[in-house]
């Protein structure tokens, strides 16, 4: 059997841009030249699709803030013809590049809200990562509380604000029914863009104000006081848990600038020293809420871990960081995975999903 194409999307029209270039760069490294030939594609921050060569897509690889793609290369589309996902030139005399599964590394909007994950079923292409309603149900902290809160999984409390019913709202309230400190969040934003924690009531509407430059949603959750504990999980029909690891932030919490930007921002422990109860147990509620949300291939499961031995889950990333300091393949390398071991083992858990959604039917003829 000859190699696969190996289709890697990164980029996108994010506040996650710059984090998404950073982890495809490790991806690339981590694929199988014998097995896969890989074919970047970088979304630019207009939207526009074009070809890059995947050793050399970036410009100024190792500042993540100043990461950016290179010149573009011929710009492409996605398609399907007989059932074949194809990648098309805009240049008519190029011959289309035929693709074998995708690996979308694109975080945030876009990337993990399901849109992309529609576009890769619709030119019938096997991808990585969760499908469109679990990506789009993780994606909004409403819904993914409201599923994990009906599956017996307990979160925070939180206020759901509208952008077009602010009038009716009330800071004082949320306050004295939530107390302090809170977090006010976009709804559907991750790598904590957009959060601002607030420690007096006066804070609170300045922070919303703030939330809603990201989303037309946005949260005001309760502030839990407990260890920052996450875990890998990885499979579709029989999710594995990977060890848990912890995060210590040096500021007032997990920022954007101390997941990708500040290697010193916080100190990663993993495996975290919970004790092989706890352990187990943390391992046990984060394979509940990856199937509570109907996820498969991959997630990053967030808690809080209270010092009474409490679990709240605070939120599942569909498409994890796979940047040099990223926990999600940080966890797996010290449970039992490589790198490569883990870029091969999500492809063939694609190929997996996609084999058996096309058993199913997609017509139906009445009887008579």
């Amino acid at each position: 059997m000859g190699k696969r194409t190996l289709c890697i999307i990164c980029g996108g029209q994010s506040a996650e841009h710059e984090v998404s270039l950073q982890s495809a760069r490790n991806v690339i490294a981590a694929v199988d030249r014998s097995c896969f030939l890989p074919v970047l594609v970088g979304i630019g921050k207009n939207g526009d699709w074009h070809l890059y060569e995947p050793d050399s897509f970036l410009r100024n690889a190792d500042d993540p803030e100043t990461i950016c793609l290179t010149e573009p290369g011929p710009a492409v589309a996605l398609t399907s013809k007989a059932g074949e996902a194809l990648l098309v030139h805009q240049d008519r005399g190029a011959a289309p590049i035929a693709v074998d599964v995708a690996f979308p590394v694109l975080h945030g909007t876009f990337g993990e809200d399901g849109a992309i994950q529609g576009l890769l079923k619709m030119a019938h292409l096997p991808y990585v990562g969760c499908d469109l309603p679990s990506s789009a149900n993780c994606m909004d902290k409403d819904i993914a509380k409201s599923l994990l809160d009906a599956n017996g999984i307990r979160v925070a409390r939180a206020h759901v604000l509208a952008r077009d019913s602010l009038a009716a709202w009330s800071p004082a309230a949320v306050v004295a029914d939530l107390g302090l400190p809170l977090f006010v969040k976009p709804a559907r934003l991750g790598s904590s863009v957009g959060i601002s924690k607030v420690e007096s009531l006066s804070e609170l509407e300045p922070a919303v104000t703030e939330a809603f430059l990201f989303d037309t949603k946005v949260l005001v959750e309760e502030g839990i006081s407990g260890r920052e504990i996450e875990v890998a999980v990885l499979g579709n029909r029989s999710p594995e848990a990977s060890v848990p690891g912890e995060v210590i932030p040096k500021d007032a919490f997990y920022s954007y600038a101390a997941k990708y930007v500040d290697e010193d921002g916080a100190i990663l422990v993993a495996p975290a020293q919970l004790g092989g109860e706890l352990t187990e147990r943390v391992r046990e509620e984060a394979i509940r809420g990856f199937r509570a949300l109907g996820c498969a291939g991959m997630a990053r499961v967030d808690f809080f871990v209270t010092e009474t031995g409490d679990i709240i889950l605070n939120e599942l990333n569909t498409i994890p960081g796979f940047t040099r300091i990223s926990m999600y393949p940080r966890l797996w390398q010290l449970t039992d995975l490589t790198y490569p071991q883990l870029v091969e083992r999500l492809i063939d858990l694609a190929l997996e999903r996609y084999a058996e959604e096309t058993s199913l039917l997609t017509d139906y003829q009445p009887d008579g």
